[in-house]
C-alpha cells in the first residue's frame, strides 16, 4: 500500500474529515443527552419549588409567569391550593464576588419569606456555597418569616439585621439583593439594581 504524501492538500483533507466526524459525533451526543438533561433540570426545579412553597396542589412550573421590572425579567411560579393562592416561588439573581448568584425564594401571599433554595453561584468555593444554608430557619443569618417590604434585607455591616456569612460579606450582600429583588418582582414594585432594595410605599 502506497504511503500518502505529506502535502498541504492531504493535511487539509484529513483535518476536514476529522472535523466533520468530530462535529457529527458531538451533535449526536448533544441530541442524545438534551432531553435527559432538560428533564433532570425540570425535576430539580419542581423539587426546589416544592421546598420553598410547600402545600400547593397545582403545577407551578407549568403556570410560570415572566415579570419584567426595570428591564430585568423574573420568573414567578404561582402556588395554589384548592384554586386559592398560597404564595409563589420567585427566581432572581444578583452579582456577587465571582459572578451571578441565583436564588429561588418562596413567599406567602403577604410577602413573608417561607424558604429559599440557592440554584447556582460562581462564588469562591467553600464560601459561596455556605449561602445554601446560612440564611435558613434557625441558622445564624435566618431570613425565614421576614418580609422585605416591611424592612429591606441587608447585612449588619450596612445597618441591617442579617448576619453576613463569615468572611463573605460580598456574597451575603448579593444573596440578600437577589432576595429583595425577588420580593420586589413578586409584589411588582421597582427594583433597585444597586442595593436590591424595593422602594417603600
Amino acid at each position: 500500500m502506497k504511503k500518502l504524501e505529506s502535502s498541504l492538500k492531504n493535511m487539509v483533507l484529513s483535518l476536514t474529515g476529522f472535523s466533520i466526524l468530530a462535529g457529527g459525533l458531538l451533535g449526536w451526543v448533544n441530541a442524545a443527552t438534551a432531553e435527559p438533561i432538560a428533564q433532570a433540570n425540570a425535576n430539580a426545579l419542581s423539587d426546589a419549588i416544592a421546598k420553598v412553597v410547600p402545600g400547593f396542589d397545582n403545577n407551578p412550573s407549568e403556570e410560570a409567569e415572566n415579570v419584567e421590572v426595570n428591564g430585568t425579567t423574573y420568573k414567578i411560579y404561582p402556588a395554589t391550593q384548592g384554586g386559592k393562592a398560597i404564595g409563589a416561588a420567585v427566581e432572581a439573581s444578583a452579582n456577587g464576588f465571582g459572578g451571578a448568584l441565583t436564588v429561588l425564594v418562596g413567599f406567602d401571599t403577604e410577602g413573608n419569606i417561607i424558604d429559599y433554595s440557592l440554584l447556582s453561584h460562581t462564588e469562591t468555593p467553600g464560601l459561596g456555597s455556605k449561602a445554601a444554608d446560612w440564611f435558613k430557619k434557625g441558622a445564624k443569618g435566618d431570613i425565614t418569616g421576614k418580609n422585605p417590604g416591611e424592612k429591606t434585607l441587608s447585612v449588619t455591616k450596612d445597618g441591617g439585621e442579617i448576619d453576613a456569612i463569615t468572611a463573605s460579606t460580598i456574597t451575603s450582600r448579593a444573596f440578600l439583593q437577589a432576595v429583595n429583588n425577588a420580593y420586589a418582582a413578586y409584589m411588582n414594585k421597582q427594583v433597585d439594581s444597586t442595593s436590591g432594595a424595593s422602594p417603600q410605599y
